[in-house]
C-alpha cells in the first residue's frame, strides 16, 4: 500500500501507479485496476480516477506471479554481524510492489534468517549489497554511510568518450523538461529545490563510442550517478529513464519497446554496477575491503 504525497494531487491513478511502480506497464496496472486487485480508499477506482494527496492506495497480490528476476547471487561475506552479496541484476532489493519473494532480501532470509538491508541498489543496479544481521548492526553500518566514511566506486559504461578525470559537486532536482515525474537533472547551481550531491569521475578506457568510467560517489542521493551522467552528456549504456528520450521510457512503461528501442538501449539492464565498498568495521576496527567485477565490458 501506498499514500498519495501533494505533488502527486490531481494525476490519474494509471499514471501514478505505472510511474511509482515501474515493474508493471501502465496498461497492465490498467488491467489490475478493472480487474479489482486495486483499490483507493477501500473502494474500487477506475484507472482514469484522479488523485487527491493523503488518498491511500492498496494493491492485492494474491495469486498474481511474480516477475522473472535473476536469483543467481554470490556471498562476498559472511560474519556474525555483518552479510555482502554480489547482487546480479535485475533483481529487486526489497520487497515491494508485486516483488515478495523475487527479492534478494527475501531469497537472502529464506538461507540466512532475518537481515536489515544498510545499502540500496535499484532493480536494474548489480554488485555490492551490505546487510547486517541485528538491528544494532544496522544502526552502526548507517551511521558509517551517513557520515562519508564508507569508500564506494561503481562501473558505468557509458556513451561517448569520456575525456578526463571530472569532480561533479552540484543540486539534483526534479526534470522540468520531462513528462516523467521521477526523473532528476544534476546542475551545478541549485535551482532552489534540490539535494547537494558529489561524485568523482575517471575514465578506465574507450573504444572511441562507449566508455567505461570509475564513478567515486561521494553523497548518497537518488538516482545520483544515473542523473549526473545524463545531465553532463554521458548517459548510461542500457538506462530506460535517464537514456535516449523519455519516449523509449514511456514506451518501456507500456511494455511496448521496438525492435529498434532494445538494440538503441544495446543492454537489457542499465550498465551501472556497484564494484567496491570498504571501511573499518564499527565493531572491532578491522578493514573490509569488499570487491566485485563489473559484469559488463565494451560492445565487440
Amino acid at each position: 500500500e501506498t499514500i498519495v504525497e501533494p505533488a502527486s494531487s490531481g494525476v490519474r491513478l494509471d499514471v501514478y501507479l505505472s510511474e511509482r511502480f515501474t515493474y508493471q506497464s501502465r496498461t497492465g496496472w490498467q488491467e489490475l485496476v478493472r480487474a479489482g486487485r486495486i483499490s483507493v480508499n477501500g473502494r474500487a477506482p477506475r484507472p482514469s480516477r484522479r488523485l487527491n494527496a493523503g488518498d491511500l492506495i492498496r494493491f492485492d497480490t494474491e495469486g498474481i506471479a511474480e516477475p522473472d528476476v535473476d536469483a543467481s547471487y554470490r556471498i562476498l561475506l559472511d560474519s556474525e554481524l555483518l552479510l555482502a552479496a554480489d547482487k546480479p541484476a535485475p533483481l529487486p532489493m526489497h520487497p515491494g510492489g508485486c516483488y515478495f519473494r523475487n527479492t534478494l532480501l527475501s531469497i537472502l532470509e529464506e538461507r540466512f534468517g532475518t537481515l536489515f538491508p544498510v545499502n540500496r541498489l535499484d532493480r536494474e543496479t548489480s554488485g555490492i549489497s551490505l546487510f547486517a544481521k541485528t538491528p544494532e548492526a544496522a544502526a552502526a553500518l548507517s551511521r558509517l554511510f551517513a557520515s562519508r566514511s564508507i569508500e564506494k566506486r561503481y562501473v558505468a559504461m557509458v556513451r561517448g568518450v569520456f575525456p578526463e578525470p571530472l569532480l561533479c559537486r552540484g543540486f539534483l532536482s526534479s526534470d522540468p523538461a520531462s513528462p516523467v515525474r521521477k526523473k532528476r537533472r544534476f546542475t551545478p547551481e541549485d535551482p532552489g529545490d534540490g539535494e547537494f550531491c558529489e561524485t568523482a569521475f575517471e575514465p578506465i578506457r574507450d573504444d572511441g563510442a562507449f566508455s567505461l568510467v570509475l564513478c567515486r560517489p561521494k553523497t548518497g542521493r537518488l538516482h545520483q550517478i544515473r542523473a549526473t551522467l545524463r545531465s553532463i552528456g554521458f548517459p548510461l549504456v542500457g538506462d530506460k529513464l535517464y537514456g535516449p528520450d523519455d519516449a523509449l521510457f514511456l514506451r518501456f512503461l507500456d511494455d511496448a519497446l521496438t525492435e529498434e528501442d532494445r538494440a538503441e538501449l544495446i543492454l537489457p539492464r542499465q550498465a551501472l554496477h556497484a564494484s567496491l565498498l570498504a571501511f573499518s568495521s564499527p565493531f572491532d576496527g578491522t578493514e573490509i575491503r569488499l570487491e566485485s567485477p563489473a559484469p559488463f565490458s565494451l560492445p565487440g
